[in-house]
C-alpha cells in the first residue's frame, strides 16, 4: 500500500466484520457504529482498491456476500488484524499496569472469582480487572477479551485452555428447611420443592435433578417440581432464602456451606461432574505478561480453595 493506506485501517476492520456477520448491522453493532458509517467505510475501501468486495442483494437472507477475490484475500486480512492486535498489545505492556479484559459467568463471578480479587489487586495494583460477565460463550476478538474462566469439557476451537477446578454436585438447602422437612434419603427429595439450575445444557454433560437421583439409587419418580432459575448464583440464593433443595455447584456453594448458610444433604452420595472450570485465552497472547500473572493467581486461588 501506499503512503495513505493507514487511512483504511478502520475499513479494513469494517470490512472484515462484515465479512463475518454478512451484514454491515451487525458489523456496526460489533464496532458501535452505525450501519451506514460501515457501509461508507467498505465503499470507500473498493473505491480504493477499484473493485467491488461484496456482492449485493436486496432479497433473500444472503443479502452480502463476498466476492471471488475477497474471498481469498479475507484470511490474510484476518491475520494481519490478529497480528496488529498483539503488537498494540505488547505495547500496552510495556507501561506500567494497563487493563486487564477478563470474561466470566455471572455467577462464578459472584460467588468465587469477586470475593477473592482483592488479592490479585493487591499483588498486581497496576492492573486494573475489566470483568465482563456472560452465559453466553463470548468472542475474544470481537470483545478484545484477554483471559476468561469457562465451564465445560475443556475443548474451545481456537483458544487454549487449562483445566482450573473440578467439582463436584450435591443438594443444599437452608438450615431451617432441612430442619422443617422430612429428608432422611434421597428419594425423599421427589416429595419437596427442588430449585433446578438452567445456566448450563445438560446435553453437553451437566448434572441435573434427575441425574443426580439416579445416581443415588432413586429409581421412580421425576424431580419436576419446583423454581426454574437460569443462574447459578440465583439458585443458591434461593437455597439459601428457604425456598427449596437446590443442586449445588461445589465451587459455587463452598464459602455458603462453609459459612453455615447452607446445609450439604446426603454427602454419602457423590457425583462428579464430567465439566470442569478452565483458564481460557488465545494462543497469540499467550506471552502477555499481565495474562500469565492471572493466570497463575487463578490456579494459586483454585489450589487454595480446595485445600
Amino acid at each position: 500500500m501506499n503512503r495513505k493506506s493507514p487511512v483504511y485501517l478502520n475499513a479494513l476492520r469494517a470490512f472484515e466484520a462484515s465479512a463475518r456477520h454478512g451484514s454491515f448491522s451487525g458489523a456496526a453493532e460489533e464496532l458501535n457504529v452505525t450501519a451506514a458509517a460501515v457501509g461508507q467505510m467498505v465503499r470507500g475501501l473498493e473505491g480504493w482498491l477499484g473493485m467491488p468486495l461484496f456482492n449485493r442483494s436486496t432479497t433473500g437472507k444472503a443479502r452480502l456476500t463476498l466476492t471471488e477475490n475477497a474471498e481469498r484475500a479475507l484470511s490474510d486480512i484476518r491475520v494481519g488484524l490478529d497480528r496488529l492486535g498483539m503488537g498494540l498489545n505488547r505495547l500496552r505492556e510495556s507501561a506500567t499496569g494497563g487493563i486487564l479484559n477478563v470474561t466470566v459467568s455471572p455467577a462464578f463471578a459472584a460467588k468465587w472469582l469477586l470475593p477473592r480479587i482483592d488479592r490479585f489487586q493487591m499483588r498486581c495494583p497496576d492492573t486494573d480487572i475489566r470483568l465482563e460477565t456472560s452465559l453466553k460463550l463470548i468472542d475474544y476478538k470481537a470483545h478484545g477479551i484477554d483471559v476468561g474462566v469457562r465451564y465445560g469439557d475443556g475443548t474451545w476451537p481456537g483458544l487454549v485452555s487449562k483445566k482450573l477446578m473440578e467439582e463436584e454436585i450435591f443438594p443444599v438447602c437452608s438450615p431451617s428447611f432441612a430442619d422443617a422437612s422430612s429428608l432422611a434419603e434421597p428419594a425423599d427429595l421427589t416429595r419437596t420443592t427442588l430449585i433446578h439450575d438452567l445456566s448450563v445444557d445438560p446435553a453437553i454433560g451437566f448434572v441435573t435433578w434427575d441425574m443426580w437421583l439416579r445416581s443415588a439409587g432413586v429409581r421412580e419418580g421425576q424431580a419436576q417440581r419446583g423454581m426454574r432459575i437460569d443462574n447459578s448464583a440465583a439458585v443458591l440464593q434461593a437455597a439459601i432464602e428457604g425456598r427449596g433443595v437446590a443442586l449445588a455447584r461445589s465451587i459455587l456453594a463452598r464459602d455458603d456451606v462453609a459459612a453455615g448458610r447452607l446445609r450439604r444433604l446426603f454427602p454419602e452420595v457423590q457425583v462428579t461432574s464430567k465439566l470442569a472450570y478452565y483458564v481460557v485465552y488465545r494462543t497469540e497472547y499467550s506471552s502477555l505478561a499481565k495474562l500469565r500473572t492471572f493466570r497463575d493467581w487463578l490456579i494459586e486461588e483454585a489450589i487454595a480453595s480446595q485445600a
